[in-house]
């Protein structure tokens, strides 16, 4: 399920949970959420950056067992497999 993240409408009639930021994972299916779940303020859904999924190493695993590879460019038009 994807993570949402949203925020209190209006600062001023709002409880300390919402008037920053607050995540909520939600189906795709489900409408946006309306009001906080804390207080019924109305909340407004905000537009985030993705997440992809990099390992600390730079390539992920599940790549490399996929086949996938990366390539590390040589000179103009040469490039190299780097595993």
């Amino acid at each position: 399920m994807p993570i949402y993240e949203y925020q209190a409408v209006e600062p001023h009639c709002s409880c300390a949970y919402c008037v920053q930021p607050f995540e909520v994972r939600r189906s795709l299916k489900d409408p946006p959420l309306a009001a906080c779940p804390k207080c019924g303020a109305p909340v407004r859904k905000l537009v985030s950056r993705i997440v992809v999924g990099f390992s600390s190493s730079g390539f992920d695993q599940r790549a490399k067992e996929a086949g996938f590879h990366k390539l590390k460019r040589l000179g103009k038009g040469e490039y190299e497999k780097v595993y």
